[in-house]
């Protein structure tokens, strides 16, 4: 059906999708699942230090809005009555920390973002604390390591070395949360009587919560603390051997089961590219990179291992930095772009190779979505890498469309049917292994694990800039 023709009465469901880069708001179609509109705004990062993350929280609500109102704009643009969404789910950056004054309104500090990693010495600090000084101390009611990675101990930073949080903690007026939270208070009426919320989901990433109980965890609260692959491992927890998290999935209503899911977090993947264009400056947008590494079709024993925030699953060393490694005077940046693609796969290949060995269940296909899936070459790099088909579907923003239908499905929207028999089926592409999964890739898997290892002491920091690819312009 043309949008020209499409009744009014259809019923739409907005998604707001706050990511680490950028923020977009899209309106589905609630019978058909067809995206009818949609904007896009990126945000601003700034690295005050050497393994600083920060975001402006009042830009990240500014970006939200625009985007709204931007859409809105659009879909008046096509006849669309806009009091045909129903309701708006919201997808975002997990794990990154906000706190603010509930009395003014305002950010006390920038969001300290997922990817920092100021925490690394009292995260070493509460190891050592732990029986055996063990990592995986709280994972038994968290389902994660302790790590820079997680909410609570950045909140724990901004309470000991911010000022304005410490004295807004001590007249509670402080109220803390990761960005669907932040968001949803602003949206729903702010200081003026803003829903203060979360879901089980983000809870489940702060470190504080227990994904047994799904309650906050006072003993956990005594404490304090870009590729993401999960496995559906249904309504109980299983807890990995082999560097995982164990994570809450999701529970779709008050009353219903919660699922849950074995998750293996890859720091860096789409922003490595982000990483060529902006630091080394050899590419101009990130679409550029497919054509470039497409000129070298190999990365002539070049490997890459972008461990700008440490390593995280499988080996959750955050002290470890990036290399570059294998160059000869015949390297030249095409094949450092085929090797930055290579890394995203070698990486999921890890986390995959982990899940099957969790789970007992091999995985047969990978399904896969965001903005890194446009590139064809890095699809059937994956496939080959992977030795599976990896499915992309034709609508890319599965993330949101998620939400959106989540939001749809709620009690007292239900203008969207999410039961099997009812969805609407979403076409895809898929991508077939083209090589003997015991032949050339595989050699190339397990150097890329031995450099991972190496990259535990030597390296690169995401701080390293025009220096370093002189040696591949002068060749």
């Amino acid at each position: 059906m043309s949008t020209s023709s499409r009744p009014e009465a259809d019923s739409l469901v907005g998604a707001i999708d706050q990511g680490t880069s950028s923020t977009r708001f899209l309106v589905f179609n609630a019978k058909t699942a067809e995206l009818i509109s949609q904007h896009q705004v990126e945000i601003n990062q700034s690295f005050p230090k050497e393994g600083w993350v920060e975001e402006d929280p009042k830009e990240i609500l500014q970006s939200v809005c625009e985007c709204m109102e931007r859409t809105s704009e659009k879909l008046i643009q096509l006849n669309i009555n806009i009091s045909n969404v129903k309701a708006i789910g919201v997808t975002n950056q997990r794990e990154t920390t906000v706190v603010w004054d509930k009395e003014t309104g305002e950010p006390l500090y920038n969001a300290i973002v997922w990817l920092d990693l100021r925490t690394q010495s009292t995260v070493e600090k509460l190891i050592k604390k732990t029986p055996g000084k063990n990592k995986n101390h709280l994972k038994d009611k968290t389902g994660l390591p302790i790590s820079t990675y997680f909410s609570a101990l950045k909140l724990r930073w901004l309470m000991d070395n911010i000022e304005s949080v410490a004295e807004a903690v001590q007249t509670n007026r402080a109220v803390f949360g990761t960005v669907d939270s932040w968001l949803i208070w602003c949206l729903t009426g702010g200081k003026n009587g803003g829903v203060h919320c979360t879901d089980v989901t983000n809870a489940s990433r702060t470190m504080l919560f227990n994904i047994h109980t799904m309650q906050w965890d006072p003993e956990l609260c005594n404490y304090g603390t870009g590729c993401f692959m999960l496995k559906n491992t249904g309504v109980k927890p299983v807890m990995s051997d082999h560097g995982l998290l164990t994570t809450v999935a999701y529970k779709l209503g008050r009353d219903q089961p919660v699922y849950y899911a074995l998750e293996g977090s890859v720091a860096i993947a789409g922003a490595v590219v982000r990483w060529l264009k902006e630091n080394l400056g050899i590419i101009k947008s990130s679409s550029d990179i497919e054509k470039l590494a497409a000129t070298a079709g190999t990365s002539y024993g070049c490997y890459f291992v972008p461990a700008f925030s440490g390593l995280y699953a499988p080996y959750w060393e955050p002290s470890a930095r990036g290399i570059i490694c294998g160059l000869t005077q015949f390297t030249n940046s095409s094949h450092l772009a085929f090797a930055a693609l290579e890394a995203v796969c070698f990486q999921t290949r890890e986390v995959l190779d982990a899940m099957n060995q969790d789970s007992g269940v091999p995985l047969s296909q990978l399904q896969v979505d965001g903005g890194m899936t446009a590139n064809k070459l890095l699809m059937q790099l994956q496939a080959d890498i992977l030795c599976i088909p990896v499915v992309r579907p034709s609508m890319s923003e599965t993330t949101a469309l998620g939400a959106a239908m989540a939001a749809g499905a709620a009690e007292g929207v239900c203008v969207w049917t999410i039961n099997p028999d009812g969805m609407t089926s979403v076409t895809s592409e898929k991508y077939q292994p083209k090589i003997n999964p015991d032949g050339e890739s595989s050699d190339q898997f397990f150097n890329h694990i031995s450099q991972c290892k190496l990259a535990k002491n030597l390296g690169i920091s995401s701080s390293t800039g025009h220096n370093i690819i002189t040696r591949f312009r002068e060749s």
